[in-house]
């Protein structure tokens, strides 16, 4: 729901004048989104907000839709050509020196980087500069209510639940037919979210030995995908109750199918927990030490622990995403890799933290869920932490 009082105290405490919602043809959907623009609306006109740090906001559109923003307060003004447009923009933030847009700069973080270049341009002529929105949309569209918090620790229990069912599961197959297959796993965790009231935007991935070494596997069917004594699993699932606006679940754990679990699987495991750990720790102390954390702190926290057990090269992808209700939200990630995510961990939010270090003959990846309580607290959710590679025929 738009709340322009807390976006005008978030302007303030941030110390920047106002923000510039622009969109056209919902190229912006943070801003959709941040306004509350009903999805049935046809958006083929250029419309833009300002919300001032104080003051009444101003809205800009078209002529042919004048109702784009009808359900919102502030001042509207219409244009028709191009030059009353500019013209329009010009008025808006006269007298401001710095203006937040869907911006960032080098286009370091592409999910925040939804207004183009030449807008930007633009609204610089009038002599603002143009900063990155990217803390409000942390705000504005990952800060979960109570209630989502809620929904996010029902499907916590959903998911953590599954891993017992899955490791059972493969034992029983083993056991009884001497291989279980990838695709029957997968199956298995579906079932087990449907009888559990619960959904996922696409299946589980379920990779057994070198499958598992490809962190965006998809699981697969074949010769290839038989799970069978000695091999190693690794399963990433994902899941959030059906109810509207609830909240995701993302865990990913690893098992050998035997009673003892080899060394080198257990050392590899161990690098990697480690670095989740470190992850952790680098949120938990630094909230508590009242500084700002942004999600590139975290990736290097946890892949400076990698990279110094020798394992740097085998992982290969950012340390960790946000989530709320899509599994891959628009807030803040935990990235120094493949993007510079500097936006703070706020409080309210909900993001993972999942290193891997990916082989030829196997792939480990620890995934945990993290959320960061309105009074700074640090909760990791979806049960206890895996310390150690699960003994899948010991169970």
């Amino acid at each position: 729901m738009f709340d322009l009082k807390r976006i005008q105290d978030s302007l303030k405490e941030f110390g920047i004048d106002g923000w510039l919602l622009y969109d056209f043809r919902r190229s912006n959907i943070l801003a959709h989104r941040i306004l509350g623009v009903p999805e049935s609306f046809h958006a083929s006109r250029r419309f833009l907000y300002f919300i001032p740090a104080a003051g009444e906001p101003r809205k800009l559109v078209h002529r042919i839709e004048t109702e784009a923003l009808d359900h919102l307060p502030g001042h509207q003004s219409v244009y028709l050509r191009w030059q009353e447009l500019e013209a329009g923009i010009q008025s808006m933030v006269s007298g401001c020196r710095q203006v937040a847009m869907e911006y960032s700069p080098r286009n370091g973080n592409p999910y925040i980087s939804r207004v183009d270049a030449g807008t930007v341009e633009l609204v610089r002529s009038f002599g603002c500069e143009v900063v990155s929105s990217g803390d409000l949309i942390t705000i504005f569209e990952s800060v979960l209510t109570e209630d989502q918090y809620r929904s996010h620790m029902a499907a916590s229990e959903i998911t953590n639940a599954a891993f017992d069912r899955v490791w059972k599961f493969i034992a029983d197959g083993v056991r009884e037919r001497g291989q279980v297959t990838e695709s029957e796993v997968c199956d298995e965790i579906l079932r087990h979210f449907e009888e559990n009231n619960a959904t996922t935007y696409s299946p589980p991935i379920v990779g057994v030995n070198g499958n598992g070494g490809n962190p965006h596997y998809a699981t697969g069917t074949g010769d290839q995908t038989a799970i069978r004594e000695g091999d190693f699993v690794l399963v990433d699932l994902w899941a959030r109750l059906r109810s509207s606006g609830s909240c995701y679940s993302d865990l990913t754990r690893t098992g050998y199918v035997g009673t003892e679990v080899p060394q080198r699987y257990t050392d590899v495991f161990n690098v990697v927990a480690a670095g989740r750990d470190a992850g952790i720790a680098c949120v938990r102390d630094g909230l508590a030490a009242g500084r700002a954390v942004t999600g590139a702190d975290v990736d290097d926290a946890v892949r400076g622990a990698i990279e110094s057990a020798g394992y740097g090269d085998s992982f290969f992808h950012r340390t960790g995403h946000n989530m709320a209700q899509e599994v891959h939200g628009n807030g803040t990630h935990m990235d120094n890799l493949e993007t510079c995510d500097l936006r703070r961990i706020l409080p309210g939010t909900l993001f993972t933290i999942e290193p891997g270090i990916y082989l030829p003959e196997f792939g480990v990846r620890s995934e945990v869920d993290v959320y960061i309580h309105p009074d700074g607290r640090v909760e990791v959710t979806g049960g206890e932490l895996q310390t150690e590679v699960v003994a899948i025929l010991s169970r």
